[in-house]
């Protein structure tokens, strides 16, 4: 342990503490804005510099380790100037649209300059970057105009998910964070998961905002829909002020009815279909020789950076949609003839934790007859911002119901939204499926929790099906190479694009790992809760089979609720 004085109190901590640490355990705020508590110390902005006796400069509390006796002042008249004089540095770069910018009172720059009484008189010749847009992609936009060089963007984009879509360019005052040789960040190997929205403390990486586009389809004469996924219920109230981890099923309902939605519906019921289809299909490859091991289809991102990295992998990955893709299937055909209606009468809104979501219900895979089955996707931040904008005290509403036919989404379908979540749900089944029993323990703890890459054994009849599952690109890679390199001898892997799984995803409220541990736990305790905990045993689910699709894995299932991969490697090269 190590004694200093921070600001006159002192304080014990262990050997290795940064003093921007030892400063939190004393409640010092120091500002930052390079340092997130996910990533590594890169000490590159420097707002976070303190004074400590002997040193002759001052050093940035990020990365400088305590001493025993280190006397260490934060708010002294040379770290006043220096604070004053870096935030000039950065407005002087930076366009002031603070108003109208879509990060406006979550904007780390901007909580610090009000913290610190910045009076934005700048000393130096103010020189903003053109305030070009890029609007290419789908699921994120990008103004470099108020980028401020943090890295965090890089760091989230290259260390976890291992994409490197972005870098940066030039030196000194003219460096730019951009996708390499000026493409815009549609032609890149970005996979659209919104990590770099997550991690950015300004306004330079927003997500792709649809808002206008959705008021449109509820000011229309055509009858909206939506389907909402299993981690918005987790994240929206955090979202809207609520503590990390609180539930809002339905609360969610209500609020979209109150803004104009016709019908709600829950994404838990196609979380429990992709089961139906997903353990059938693994089922087949384990008994008739098909491609092993076989990996999960559900997330987005993760499918874009297969097709783009591991193109030779896409035979192991299953052909199911993902739940958004067999709603917005069902959605456009079945619920389109129960309502007697066409199904360009119908919009379907998809309300989604993800960014990548986006980017695929665009691709044409996900649709026929010359109509997309999706035709709008919100993510988290939007649907709060609209909620907001209605005037909607969020808090104090009152509970509904999804609706019919589609309301009915089990334990299995809700844990779909952390990573593991879908292991846990299709051995749940699976097990059923090929023993005929009920597994007598259907809590598979050993899928859980955050570690990079975790691995379990169930022993299903005379097979001990080994799984493995992977969250965010970088762990996957682990997995993928180990395929490659035939040293993989999985029956099913599960990934997630994203750290963490969907609570985690790119359209959230901005996380960090701590927030991440509540809604974890959140998950776990719907879970828990619900009356249907295996998604063979939704009854909505069972009729929709007996009265419209067959069976799993059918031809109809077929046509509505698999697909088809694309190479796109090319990209890469």
């Amino acid at each position: 342990m190590v004694k200093l004085t921070i600001d006159g109190q002192t304080v014990e901590v262990e050997k290795n503490t940064t003093i921007l640490e030892a400063a939190r355990a004393l409640h010092i705020k120091i500002p930052t804005l390079c340092y997130h508590p996910d990533q590594g110390v890169k000490a590159n902005c420097r707002i976070c510099v303190v004074e400590v006796e002997g040193e002759r400069v001052l050093v940035p509390s990020c990365a400088f380790p305590v001493r025993e006796g280190m006397v260490v002042k934060t708010t002294s008249p040379r770290v006043r100037r220096a604070r004053k004089n870096i935030l000039e540095l950065i407005f002087a770069h930076h366009s002031k649209e603070c108003l109208s910018c879509d990060k406006s009172g979550t904007c780390e720059l901007q909580n610090i300059a009000r913290e610190l009484h910045f009076d934005y008189e700048i000393r130096y010749p103010t020189v903003v970057r053109e305030a070009t847009k890029d609007i290419s992609s789908p699921s994120i936009v990008r103004n470099h105009s108020k980028c401020i060089n943090c890295n965090r963007c890089i760091t989230v984009c290259n260390e976890v998910q291992t994409v490197s879509a972005l870098a940066r360019e030039r030196r000194g005052f003219e460096t730019v964070v951009t996708p390499a040789y000026g493409k815009q960040l549609a032609e890149t190997v970005c996979i659209n998961c919104g990590q770099c929205v997550q991690m950015c403390p300004v306004g330079a990486l927003v997500v792709h905002d649809d808002r206008d586009k959705v008021w449109d389809m509820i000011d229309s004469h055509k009858e909206v829909v939506a389907q909402v996924a299993p981690a918005v219920r987790i994240t929206l109230g955090e979202a809207l002020g609520l503590e990390p981890g609180v539930v809002t099923t339905g609360k969610v309902v209500t609020a979209m009815k109150r803004l104009g939605f016709d019908k709600v519906f829950d994404t838990d019921f196609t979380a429990d279909l992709t089961i139906m289809e997903e353990g059938t299909e693994l089922i087949s490859r384990i008994k008739n020789g098909g491609a092993l091991p076989m990996i999960t289809s559900c997330s987005p991102g993760w499918i874009k950076f297969c097709e783009t990295f591991y193109p030779d992998l896409l035979p192991h990955l299953s052909s199911c949609k993902s739940p958004q893709g067999m709603f917005g299937a069902l959605i456009k055909t079945y619920y389109a003839k129960q309502q007697n209606k066409e199904p360009e009468d119908i919009y379907s809104v998809s309300v989604m934790p993800c960014t990548a979501k986006k980017f695929e219900a665009k691709r044409p895979e996900l649709g026929r007859d010359g109509y997309q089955d999706i035709d709008a996707v919100l993510t988290v931040q939007e649907l709060a911002r609209m909620i907001d904008y209605a005037g909607i005290s969020f808090k104090d509403l009152p509970e509904t119901e999804f609706d019919s036919p589609f309301g009915l989404g089990s334990g299995a379908g809700e844990i779909f939204g952390v990573t593991g979540g879908v292991m846990e749900a299709a051995l749940r089944t699976v097990y059923a499926v090929l023993t005929g029993a009920e597994l007598e323990n259907i809590d598979i703890k050993a899928v859980r929790g955050f570690e990079g890459v975790k691995e379990a054994t169930v022993q299903v009849g005379d097979i001990p099906v080994k799984v493995a599952v992977a969250h965010g690109m970088g762990n996957a890679r682990k997995l993928l190479e180990a395929i490659r390199e035939g040293k993989a001898d999985y029956h099913f892997i599960e990934v997630m694009t994203c750290p963490g799984g969907c609570i985690g995803g790119g359209g959230n409220p901005l996380k960090n790992w701590q927030k991440m541990d509540y809604r974890l736990d959140a998950v776990y305790k719907t879970d828990l809760n619900l009356p249907v905990r295996l998604s063979h045993q939704n009854k909505e689910v069972a009729m929709l089979y007996k009265d419209y699709l067959g069976e799993p894995n059918g031809y109809l299932s077929h046509e509505l609720l698999h697909t088809h991969y694309v190479d796109r490697s090319n990209i890469v090269k």
